[in-house]
């Protein structure tokens, strides 16, 4: 929190882009922009570029012309609770509310304190929002600090640093979807903070539109984490992530050759192609939260068997299973 103290306002143009698809990359770096110094960040020029088809190539080009042929200079950051807290009120929230219509269901299971791992069904082929707007629903109603479990992807991709701040992800909480890190943020959870994680991982994205009701294979490394640290586990099922980006399917082949876990091809690539600022846009949809008992597994697992590899997968499995079923009766009693 360098550049200013004064709270960010959401004005008239900041409502423009939100409605306004090209827009979202605006309102993120802007808000960036307004608490931070960030001289290799976008300009004004460039913002306008944005708006119009294909103008995003050429403010790339300008921006990399004036930052003397180089790419955006790398940040080491550390996470920063303040700064997340005003991103998600100045910026998330009225993304959450007016845009995705976020609600919480079935809030009696919602437990009175952290720290736990909340395990939600990803979906949506797209920039995760169902993963913020959840992170934005559970902060207002018990003012934890929400750290997602995200993929590598979204802190060193070399294409990535164009598009957002260099170390956004860390300084939002980001943990990186990977053993050591998961490992680390385990043991330094308190009473204040939640993990959100993704247990189907980038498995549940690539699955594509024609298997959206299908849960991909959880990954039992989150079991195994809660039984060693016996931190309890929320499992939610989300319904409307899978409209944020509708009638998928995965491009392997694009994907390997762009370097990306997945590559969403869809009606919606061709208005991508001329705005690439679209990257973190997803379709107006209505995201419903779906919280279900809390889960111990360490209390059904034997004390000589409960880091096995068997029992952890068969727990995985089992919650995923318990998931899927939950999900396919919500659709039904909400058709």
């Amino acid at each position: 929190m360098k550049k200013s103290d004064s709270a960010y306002s959401f004005g008239w143009f900041d409502w423009v882009c939100l409605w306004y698809p090209p827009g979202w990359l605006i309102l993120f770096n802007r808000h960036w922009q307004h608490y931070q110094s960030d001289p290799d960040g976008w300009n004004w020029l460039e913002y306008g570029l944005f708006l119009i088809p294909g103008g995003f190539y050429l403010a790339l080009l300008i921006r990399w012309l004036r930052l003397g042929c180089r790419s955006p200079r790398s940040a080491i950051t550390a996470p920063d609770p303040h700064y997340q807290q005003l991103f998600r009120q100045e910026i998330l929230t009225p993304i959450a509310h007016h845009y995705f219509r976020a609600e919480l269901h079935q809030l009696e299971n919602l437990p009175d304190s952290a720290p736990a791992i909340v395990a939600l069904n990803h979906a949506g082929m797209c920039f995760p929002w169902d993963f913020l707007c959840l992170g934005v629903l559970l902060n207002q109603k018990k003012g934890w600090f929400v750290e997602p479990v995200a993929h590598p992807i979204f802190f060193d991709h070399p294409w990535l640093v164009w598009w957002l701040p260099p170390g956004w992800a860390q300084v939002l909480g980001g943990v990186r979807a990977e053993k050591q890190s998961f490992e680390a943020a385990i043991q330094t959870c308190d009473r204040s903070t939640v993990l959100l994680y993704a247990p189907e991982s980038w498995r549940g994205l690539a699955k594509g539109w024609r298997d959206r009701y299908q849960l991909a294979t959880f990954d039992p490394s989150f079991i195994r984490l809660s039984v060693g640290a016996q931190v309890p586990i929320l499992p939610v099922a989300c319904l409307g992530s899978e409209y944020l980006h509708p009638w998928t399917l995965n491009s392997r082949r694009l994907a390997r050759w762009l370097k990306m876990p997945l590559l969403p091809v869809s009606p919606l690539l061709l208005v991508f192609v001329l705005f690439p600022s679209m990257g973190v846009w997803a379709m107006r949809t209505r995201l419903r939260y779906f919280l279900q008992p809390i889960e111990r597994p360490w209390i059904n697992s034997l004390n000589s068997d409960k880091s096995s590899r068997s029992t952890t997968y068969q727990q995985a499995e089992q919650m995923r299973s318990q998931l899927e079923k939950e999900l396919d009766r919500l659709r039904k009693d909400n058709d």
